[in-house]
């Protein structure tokens, strides 16, 4: 990393950043081209490395790719806004990026345990995922990091 002042060393400080994040994009490797895609997700701390969760319908570019297990690259930040400082512009943000292996979740308590992280990123805590009519028609992924870096560039 060029400018070391920016960097996010602190394994905590860089899941923090993560948990702040709305969108984490995937990407993984799609034969002639690279292929990524936002998703809506949900974060495991309880092991050494952050574990993410996300959905996908079970039919589609994303879920072939994808398959059973396939390696990729994740990235997630936040914008705050562009300043003008002392010597020009600026970019205030913060952000991740890591690599992991991704595969479906094919338990059925870890399926309703991927869903439940997922709802309560975006704070729908207390969803009863029996109401959710379309779980047969959707897939859980799970991705597990091995790799994580943290940078920012914070409002001051």
């Amino acid at each position: 990393m060029r400018r070391k002042d920016r960097e996010i060393t602190d394994l905590r400080e860089i899941v923090s950043v993560l948990e702040r994040c709305r969108t984490v994009h995937i990407a993984v490797n799609g034969g002639e081209m690279p292929y990524v895609v936002p998703v809506s997700f949900g974060i495991d701390t309880s092991a050494d490395l952050p574990v993410i969760y996300f959905h996908s319908a079970r039919q589609g570019h994303k879920t072939d790719l994808l398959g059973e297990k396939k390696p990729v690259f994740i990235e997630a930040d936040t914008f705050f806004k562009v300043q003008k400082t002392k010597i020009g512009i600026t970019t205030r943000y913060e952000s991740i990026m890591g690599t992991g292996m991704c595969e479906r979740v094919t338990d059925p308590e870890e399926i309703k345990k991927g869903l439940s992280l997922l709802l309560a990123h975006y704070g729908q805590y207390d969803y009863p995922l029996d109401r959710c009519k379309g779980l047969q028609n959707l897939y859980i992924f799970r991705v597990r990091i091995s790799e994580i870096t943290g940078k920012h560039n914070l409002p001051e």
